[in-house]
């Protein structure tokens, strides 16, 4: 059995990471299809790197621009890649225009397609990544749901039940395989931080940072919340919303914010490790955070994760200032004992296992 795992973004190589080390273990063969979604040194190459991954053996290098740009590239670089590789199974995880392209790719060469992380919805068909989780989930062979609810959300549309697997989240596998990698990391001397002391924030969905006026809020909402606390919030911020917020000439006014540039993945995991607080409008970073134990306040009106909410470790705060500061307080009261929904951190192991045991059909 060939494997081929498309991946473009680096919350897709964290995913997939404990998915390759696992095909290594057990000497598959198995190839990396890189999109070049990402494409900078530290939102991208480093993470290989760090990760002690093998590179990619394929990289489209497409870069950014519109949705239709960036999977209009990837498909014809995808198929190409697939038609010259030949492999038995595409593998891809999560929700971007690099998941969608290369489901779309595999299903059109009739390749066995399997989706890690299937079933997720926020159930607003606004969000692009919304759009690409349902495609892909209705053209994969392998629906890799990482809990109950996923595999509920995918039984109430309609597809067939053996084709649903319940593996838990392979976020769990990296973030316990990865914090042993950051062992080494010193963010306190680095950052100047103690532990719990500061707050850490990432931002760059595009129903927040492409609306000026919801980005605006914000930041005010950060402002209110550095002022209240009188702690520090750390930043690393997206290209995409630096771009924007020049753009929009959207400035920082309080310098308890700091903005640092793109994180590594080990860096950035072990200041979440050690954050009194999380801010995030990202879905990994949601989990992220419930795994380690940290509080989170998602700056969004909805999230495909809610187990996350339900077990006490975030809440959806939507963008206005007042409710940012509303969340933050609420969550840095709860005591931090919920359980974690999102698996053992053997999701990669049940996933080679599946694949060994329904291998696709001839």
């Amino acid at each position: 059995m060939k494997i081929a795992i498309v991946l473009g973004t680096r919350p897709e190589i964290i995913k997939m990471s404990p998915v390759v080390r696992e095909l290594e273990r057990r000497n598959e063969e198995y190839l990396i299809v890189h999109t070049g979604q990402h494409y900078s040194h530290n939102m991208d190459a480093v993470f290989f790197e760090q990760l002690r991954l093998p590179p990619p053996k394929i990289n489209l290098n497409v870069g950014s621009g519109t949705h239709g740009e960036e999977t209009g590239k990837m498909i014809i670089g995808i198929e190409r890649a697939l038609q010259e590789q030949r492999p038995d199974i595409v593998l891809v995880e999560g929700d971007t225009n690099s998941v969608l392209s290369g489901a779309l790719a595999a299903s059109k060469l009739h390749i066995g397609v399997g989706h890690v992380e299937a079933g997720l919805r926020s159930f607003d068909r606004t969000m692009p990544e919304e759009i690409n989780r349902v495609l892909t989930d209705h053209i994969s062979n392998y629906l890799f749901a990482p809990t109950d609810v996923a595999k509920e959300n995918l039984m109430r549309e309609g597809i067939k039940e053996e084709s649903i697997f319940v593996t838990g989240n392979t976020i769990v596998d990296a973030v316990h395989q990865n914090l042993e990698l950051a062992t080494s990391v010193d963010v306190g001397s680095t950052y100047q931080v103690a532990d719990g002391e500061y707050f850490l924030l990432t931002l760059h969905r595009q129903e927040n940072v492409d609306d000026p006026e919801r980005l605006r809020q914000i930041f005010e909402g950060l402002h209110l919340l550095a002022s209240r606390f009188d702690k520090g919030i750390i930043f690393p911020m997206h290209p995409r919303t630096r771009e924007r917020m020049k753009q929009d000439k959207i400035r920082v006014r309080d310098e308890r914010i700091k903005i640092i540039e793109p994180l590594d993945y080990l860096t950035f995991l072990k200041l979440e490790s050690r954050a009194g607080l999380v801010l995030t409008d990202s879905g990994g970073v949601q989990e992220e955070a419930c795994i380690l134990g940290v509080p989170c306040v998602t700056l969004r009106y909805n999230t495909e994760r809610p187990e996350t909410v339900e077990v006490g470790a975030n809440i959806v705060a939507g963008t206005e200032p007042g409710e940012i500061v509303r969340c933050a307080e609420e969550m840095l009261q709860r005591s931090r004992d919920w359980k974690n929904p999102f698996g053992d951190g053997h999701a990669a192991t049940r996933i080679a296992s599946i694949l060994e045991q329904h291998p696709p059909r001839a």
